[in-house]
């Protein structure tokens, strides 16, 4: 078994990186909640221009690992595009791109003369960070049940919405259950591109400060905070490289690592964003720091489709007292 990325998934996404930055890097966001549009006019040319959209992650391994590859990058610069959600996107639908939604279908379409999908009370609506970006949605359930979704404008500018807008849905069928362990993991690769900027950002920072006559990074505290971190972001790391081990390889417990994969990711973003804030003090929260915007915007990422919570829940329900086969099954 080898979970690493080849070299050329490597190269392109630094390739990936480099353009990403030279088009505004971490002020693409600012950009973009400013003017929403600019999500797709300033960002979508520069994926084109690096082949993103050509990628063929279902079908061919390397460019499965190139697709990873590129949403590390991209979730490294908050880039303010569904960049994982189009590279999932289904090849038996006519569809851009494919989101992850929880629970169930209704058994019909909602009435196109309703402003928003209806929910079961105490059920939460589907929703995807997909506004502003006018491409044609599907989205499938954990079950494999997919539809073709329309996105609602947001109930609020994208500074408190995130860009994340509720989805009416029109049931297709319930073919989609190979749809799901892919449209779990690249999200996660993107989360884990934020992860790294993160810790990238704190280590810059306590560099730089000073606090009685050192660096706060030689005191002893601070490193064992940003170990930590980094511990949590490694560990991420080989669990997402083996969640696309299994999918090249068509395992059957593909959903099973995948879900793993999530819950993992989001236990390492909810640690690694408390040191990152910890560290930084309430300058991390103001808008002149990067880590103020990265934080907000992996919100959607961390939320949707399933919290922390509700991942474990799934994920206990699938395999059971079984157990996950893992890494180290021998």
């Amino acid at each position: 078994m080898n979970v690493d990325l080849t070299a050329e998934a490597l190269a392109y996404g630094r390739e990936a990186s480099r353009a990403l930055e030279a088009a505004g890097g971490e002020n693409l966001i600012q950009f973009s909640e400013r003017t929403e549009a600019l999500r797709d006019v300033k960002v979508a040319p520069v994926l084109a221009g690096l082949g993103a959209w050509d990628l063929t992650p279902r079908t061919d391994p390397d460019d499965l690992e190139a697709a990873a590859a590129l949403c590390r990058s991209a979730g490294y610069w908050c880039v303010p595009y569904p960049v994982a959600e189009r590279l999932a996107r289904p090849t038996d639908l006519a569809a851009d791109g494919l989101v992850v939604v929880r629970g169930a279908f209704p058994a019909t379409a909602p009435s196109t003369t309703t402003s928003a999908p209806t929910a079961p009370p105490g059920a939460a609506l589907p929703a995807a960070a997909v506004s502003g970006i006018e491409l044609r949605w599907s989205a499938v359930t954990l079950d494999g049940q997919r539809a073709m979704v329309v996105a609602q404008t947001p109930q609020g500018p994208p500074r408190t919405a995130a860009f994340v807008a509720t989805l009416d849905l029109a049931p297709v069928d319930d073919n989609g259950a190979d749809d799901v362990a892919l449209a779990l993991v690249l999200p996660c690769w993107t989360l884990l591109g934020m992860l790294d900027r993160a810790i990238d950002l704190t280590r810059a920072y306590v560099r730089e400060r000073e606090q009685f006559g050192q660096p706060l990074a030689a005191f002893q505290s601070v490193q064992f905070q940003l170990t930590d971190a980094v511990v949590e972001r490694d560990g991420t790391e080989m669990l997402a490289k083996y969640a696309l081990w299994s999918i090249q390889t068509g395992s059957p417990d593909a959903l099973h690592d995948a879900l793993a994969l999530r819950m993992a990711a989001i236990e390492a973003a909810e640690i690694t964003f408390r040191v990152a804030h910890q560290l930084h003090g309430a300058i991390g929260f103001c808008d002149e720091m990067p880590l103020s915007w990265l934080s907000r915007y992996s919100q959607p990422l961390r939320r949707l489709p399933l919290g922390l919570s509700a991942t474990r829940a799934a994920l206990t329900a699938r395999i059971g007292r079984r157990g996950l086969t893992g890494l180290f099954n021998e």
